[in-house]
């Protein structure tokens, strides 16, 4: 078994020399044993807290190294004009506390998220064009995981 034991965050993708391709979940955890996918079998040995993002690398301890991509899975992409509307529909879902994907296309700006049909009724009555379909969900950070922030505090209470 390959031990992949630290996080290199986004590399090209000629340095891997395999790739390891997970949902959204198992990107969250920093213990997982799973199968590369050129069927090597892998286990994650990495500081918990941070999510694997699509295109992170991973060193093993042997030094090689293997890239992380987001699976496919279901979502349901929500599609609005630009600028107040997208605004809006991204404020209203991420206050409901939820991993979103944001993104844009030639077709234009979307809100993604996993299929919930509570956000998707609120996404609708926002005005949003709905696509429920298999694609990579791979959500914002947040702003602390922009900035690698850890949410935590340096002073006594």
């Amino acid at each position: 078994m390959l031990k992949l034991t630290e996080r290199l965050g986004p590399i090209e993708t000629a340095r891997a020399s395999d790739t390891l391709t997970l949902p959204f979940e198992s990107r969250t955890r920093g213990r997982l044993k799973a199968t590369s996918d050129g069927g090597r079998e892998l286990g994650l040995f990495l500081d918990r807290g941070s999510v694997l993002r699509d295109g992170d690398g991973l060193r093993a301890e042997s030094g090689e190294i293997v890239m992380v991509q987001a699976a496919d899975e279901p979502v349901v992409t929500a599609w609005v004009g630009a600028g107040l509307p997208l605004a809006r529909l991204a404020y209203h879902l991420g206050n409901r506390h939820v991993q979103l994907a944001l993104g844009e296309n030639e077709r234009g700006g979307f809100v993604r998220f996993p299929p919930d049909h509570v956000l998707e009724e609120l996404a609708e009555r926002l005005g949003a064009r709905l696509e429920r379909h298999v694609a990579p969900f791979d959500p914002e950070p947040g702003a602390y995981g922009a900035a690698g922030h850890h949410h935590g505090h340096d002073h006594v209470h």
